[in-house]
């Protein structure tokens, strides 16, 4: 499941599936379905690479508003996916994180096809410790439609102790 997977190895499996749009096609579908909340909004995943990502959403009824735009907590899923991907891809077998915080700011009515773009400061250290990664939106004509700010609290991963 692409959820419990570690940055390289989600990875991985990216570098796999990215070479077709039906390897592009599932490996967002899995996404989806591994983060159900996630898959709510049919992110499509169109680039990956360790600290960077690239995520698109269709315009449609189920992610819209009584104005007939995009919903603002669609922009902020799609967002807060595009940041963890960037993120997580990014960060050591040894490390782990967990959303703390999110904030967005609304540039302009959003309306067809949206993608965020993210890059992510990759902490220097192994240890516990606040992270934000900034992902922007963009409309189908190249506008900031919102900018998202994702806090993230990146820490070691737990060690595992032995069952007795």
């Amino acid at each position: 499941m692409l959820a419990l997977m570690q940055g390289d190895e989600l990875l991985a499996r990216w570098r796999k599936a990215s070479g077709s749009r039906l390897g592009r096609l599932a490996f967002s579908r899995a996404l989806g379905a591994a983060v159900p909340y996630t898959g709510s909004i049919r992110p499509e995943v169109l680039s990956l690479e360790a600290g960077r990502a690239e995520v698109g959403m269709s315009d449609r009824r189920r992610v819209r508003n009584h104005l007939k735009s995009v919903h603002a907590i669609a922009m902020v899923n799609l967002g807060e996916v595009a940041s963890g991907l960037a993120l997580l891809t990014g960060l050591p077998p040894t490390l782990r994180g967990i959303v703390k915080g999110l904030s967005i700011e609304y540039h302009k009515k959003a309306r067809g096809r949206l993608v965020a773009s993210c890059i992510a400061e990759l902490p220097e250290e192994e240890r516990e410790q606040d992270v934000t990664v900034v992902a922007r939106i963009r409309d189908a004509i190249g506008d900031i439609v919102a900018t998202v700010e994702v806090r993230w609290r990146v820490g070691p991963v737990p060690v595992k102790k032995p069952q007795p």
